[in-house]
């Protein structure tokens, strides 16, 4: 019986078996059957021998037209998802200069200016989240999600909140790559200083980071839309001269130049996407934090868990916690590290939703979209977002909308609250979840003051529509101006909160928590106060300032 002759390939960085039965033009399962040592065809193989038969039954005819040689087929490393993901076990091999846990709005953007910063130099930078690839981009940009579609998928990929109990009803989370800015509104708004005591950081400081961060995240005021200039005028003329355009962070620039705008609407992805195109890192997900390791008052490194509760260490000089308002206290209590202030000072609006109608009789032909708002102001301790047609400031151009004599108005009314330290997360030891970490418990409630700002704001919204024409009315059975239970509104911020007096901070102005060197929070957790404005450009604004901070000061 005869001998196949044979060949040893030795598998390059990038290999797999089905890449090199690809580039040989052999078919996988003869391979496969050629290198038992070899468990499947996608198995990472670099420096593994491979047997190559060489008969001539595999070679491919080379045929030449005209005297041209034939171009080679260059080999092709196959990418398996549409973000580059690296294996726990090839990360649990290296040490991280940097880690970052939580992909959302502050992992994404401290790890963005972490390779900006570190552009040149030979750092290596880790970043891990507990969910997995779920859309690559935010959700309003795909033309098949409409704000209907858009709610029930939110509420099919996400769970409420375990431990939320009576207090906090409302509280969903999302464990996904991006995180919920997969689903935020977009309302890039900046706090109104004015009403808060006491910053910590210089607001020369935030001014520059705000523009930093409100120049990647394309932040604009979209303008010329008769639905929304025919109101703002009508708003100034009845004394509310502080009103203007939302501002939002979108991408509104035409493709020229052959620069092609494709995330229209900002996601915690547009920053990881960014800084792919910048310099290597590592990505993993379905990567569960469980505990902070920490030795000497250093963090050495994250044990992390998959779903099938295999679990790894990775190593790290440096670790920046992004895993959100619950998890990041939650795994700095689980992990032993313990502040007077930490899980506690938990805030989040009081939210008043209101429905009305216009006549579209009003308006110049097309109408376009409705985006104001009202800012807070020291008379006004709360928040006015004005919203349409239907319930949001978009339509999609797949979208078939019927000429109506009237026009629906969506108003978001969100209330100012003050960091209060009773308000608080803790852990429960009777109550673990499939990782062995203790659920939060949630204790949460509202002032008298910030009950009277509930108040104050249902009477806003009347005299807004008032101003300018709007007709407040039920709609699907609900009331015209309501209250959304608390916890609904996804603005949870203040369990790690940074700030100056080391009693009632749980980090420094830079997010260095305090007792652990090398370990930083930078996500909503981190907020000192939220005033009455969405977090997110604030917590964008300072991750940046964080990841600065990293680089200013990094010593190897």
């Amino acid at each position: 019986m005869g001998v196949t002759p044979m060949k040893i390939w030795i598998a390059r960085e990038w290999d797999t078996l089905r890449s090199i039965a690809n580039e040989h033009h052999i078919p996988t399962e003869d391979l496969l059957a050629l290198n038992p040592h070899i468990h499947g065809p996608d198995q990472r193989i670099a420096g593994y021998p491979v047997r190559l038969p060489t008969t001539q039954k595999y070679s491919r005819p080379q045929t030449s037209f005209a005297n041209l040689p034939i171009c080679p087929t260059d080999p092709v490393t196959p990418l398996y998802h549409w973000f580059p993901l690296t294996p726990l076990e090839e990360m649990a091999n290296r040490e991280y200069d940097v880690l970052i846990v939580g992909t959302g709005a502050g992992g994404g953007a401290a790890l963005w200016r972490l390779c900006e910063r570190f552009r040149g130099q030979n750092l290596r930078i880790g970043i891990i989240d507990r969910g997995d690839l779920l859309l690559p981009t935010h959700a309003r940009n795909l033309p098949m999600m409409t704000t209907e579609r858009i709610t029930r998928y939110f509420h099919t990929v996400s769970r409420p909140l375990p431990g939320a109990g009576p207090d906090y009803p409302g509280a969903r989370q999302l464990f996904a790559f991006g995180g919920r800015t997969l689903f935020w509104y977009a309302f890039a708004i900046r706090m109104n200083f004015a009403l808060l005591p006491d910053w910590p950081i210089p607001l020369d400081e935030m001014e520059s980071f705000y523009n930093i961060a409100e120049q990647h995240m394309n932040v604009t005021r979209a303008e010329d839309a008769s639905f929304t200039e025919v109101l703002l005028n009508r708003l100034w003329e009845h004394g509310f001269s502080g009103a203007g355009h939302i501002p939002l962070a979108t991408d509104t620039l035409p493709s020229v130049f052959g620069r092609i705008h494709t995330d229209i609407f900002n996601s915690s992805v547009s920053f990881l996407s960014t800084a792919l195109n910048i310099r290597p890192f590592d990505a993993a997900v379905n990567a569960r934090a469980v505990e902070i390791m920490h030795e000497e008052g250093k963090v050495t490194g994250v044990k992390v868990m998959t779903p099938d509760k295999s679990a790894y260490t990775l190593q790290a000089k440096t670790v920046v916690l992004s895993a959100s308002t619950f998890e990041t206290p939650r795994l700095l209590l689980h992990s032993g590290i313990h502040h007077p202030a930490l899980g506690h000072y938990l805030m989040n609006h009081s939210f008043v939703q209101a429905t009305g109608t216009i006549s579209t009789e009003q308006f110049h032909f097309p109408m376009g979209t409705l985006g104001i708002i009202v800012p807070s102001a020291i008379q006004r301790p709360y928040q006015l977002l004005m919203a349409g047609p239907a319930t949001f400031y978009w339509v999609h151009t797949t979208e078939i909308r019927p000429f109506a004599l009237e026009e629906s108005v969506l108003f978001f009314g969100y209330g100012q609250v003050n960091p209060r330290y009773e308000n608080r997360i803790t852990l429960d030891p009777f109550k673990k979840d499939a990782y062995g970490v203790p659920e939060v418990e949630v204790q949460y409630s509202f002032s008298p003051e910030e009950k009277a700002v509930i108040g104050q704001l249902a009477e806003g919204i009347e005299r807004v529509a008032s101003a300018t024409g709007i007709r407040l009315t039920s709609q699907n059975g609900r009331p015209p101006v309501c209250l959304t239970p608390a916890g609904d509104l996804h603005h949870d911020s203040g369990t790690c909160r940074i700030g100056n007096d080391p009693s009632t901070s749980v980090a420094d102005q830079y997010g260095q928590v305090r007792g652990v060197s090398g370990l930083f929070v930078a996500d909503n957790s981190a907020l000192p106060y939220i005033g009455a404005e969405n977090p997110t450009l604030t917590t964008i604004a300072l991750a940046i300032r964080t990841a600065d901070y990293i680089g200013r000061t990094w010593s190897g």
